[in-house]
């Protein structure tokens, strides 16, 4: 099985797609002759044409607008918005159309579009290149919400995105594009980043959405996480030598409640990590999700990292982000617990 990065898993993806399903399309700023910011539609226009990769102009309402009208007549668009930061213009067109079609139309219209968007911190991009906005769509009803955290579930999850009839948020969490940075001075190489690549097969394959995924089996504690901040709870968990359950989320929404319960009713301690801000971030409802259903069976509070509740700063990029020292520490208090 070929070793792949998380770029070249999402471009197997996008290719296979495009090859199967002549209503696959891909637009976006960038995404044509340019390859995409970080490559990841690299080699698509060359192959498939002008009329199925297309350029944009920098308009994220426009993009997003253009999506819904293809979608309604029969593509299935796969829209990318250049960085997660950007996506706002195109807020209301996602959360007062997209995600509200199916249902204002009783059924008469589907919305298949996948929005792709890199998120996340990790390669210096400042307050504006650096955000994790995953709770803003998970609060809309209408639309699934996935993040993953390899290549071979970023390539199963965006099939399975760009076949849905429902449209999906796609984000890629971009310090995991290639892996680590060694060697580069302005992004240094950090304990845990030892992730670049993976078994990914070739052809066609789906990671169904709505499921979570059981990456590490424990007894002592349950650890809930996704995307990059995956790889920090288990090298925390690795340095503190805990018999941790390590789960990854992958589907925000739909949340698989049954696979998070089922996993802390077995421990009875619960840690909770997600880079995005910690007030008011997802981590919230997978705490109040948790808490109404383990309630007896929990040995110790609920604890929850997150990155702080400041805009992301370029200068102090590694004490924003929450690290494996943070993380360690919130293990340790949920362990000491009585």
């Amino acid at each position: 099985m070929p070793q792949m990065n998380m770029i070249q898993a999402l471009n197997s993806a996008m290719d296979i797609t495009l090859g199967r399903d002549p209503a696959v399309v891909i637009l976006g700023e960038d995404v044509g002759y340019f390859g995409g910011v970080f490559r990841v539609t690299d080699g698509l226009q060359r192959k498939y044409g002008t009329h199925r990769v297309l350029d944009t102009p920098i308009a994220e309402g426009g993009i997003i607008a253009a999506s819904i009208g293809m979608a309604v007549n029969g593509l299935r668009p796969v829209a990318e918005i250049q960085f997660a930061d950007y996506i706002y213009p195109g807020y209301d067109q996602i959360v007062s159309e997209l995600a509200r079609l199916r249902y204002r139309s009783a059924s008469a219209f589907a919305a298949p579009v996948t929005i792709r968007t890199p998120c996340g911190g990790g390669i210096r991009g400042g307050q504006t290149h650096s955000q994790s906005p995953e709770a803003l769509f998970a609060h809309v009803c209408g639309i699934k919400v996935v993040m993953p955290s390899n290549p071979y579930d970023a390539k199963g999850l965006l099939i399975a995105a760009i076949e849905d009839d429902d449209p999906v948020l796609f984000l890629e969490p971009k310090r995991l594009y290639n892996g680590p940075f060694d060697g580069d001075p302005n992004k240094p190489a950090v304990p845990w980043s030892t992730h670049a690549k993976g078994e990914v097969p070739d052809g066609h394959y789906t990671v169904p959405i709505g499921k979570a995924a059981v990456v590490r089996e424990g007894r002592e504690v349950t650890i809930i996480s996704y995307g990059t901040m995956l790889h920090v709870a288990e090298a925390a968990a690795r340095a503190l030598g805990l018999d941790a359950e390590i789960i990854d989320v992958r589907s925000i929404v739909p949340l698989d409640v049954e696979t998070l319960v089922t996993s802390v009713a077995k421990t009875g301690r619960c840690l909770i990590a997600h880079e995005a801000t910690r007030f008011a971030g997802f981590g919230a409802e997978l705490v109040a999700t948790i808490q109404e259903r383990c309630f007896w069976q929990l040995e110790a509070p609920i604890e929850r990292v997150g990155g702080w509740d400041t805009p992301y700063p370029h200068a102090f990029e590694w004490e924003y982000f929450p690290g494996p020292q943070r993380v360690g520490a919130a293990l340790k208090r949920v362990m000491e617990a009585r």
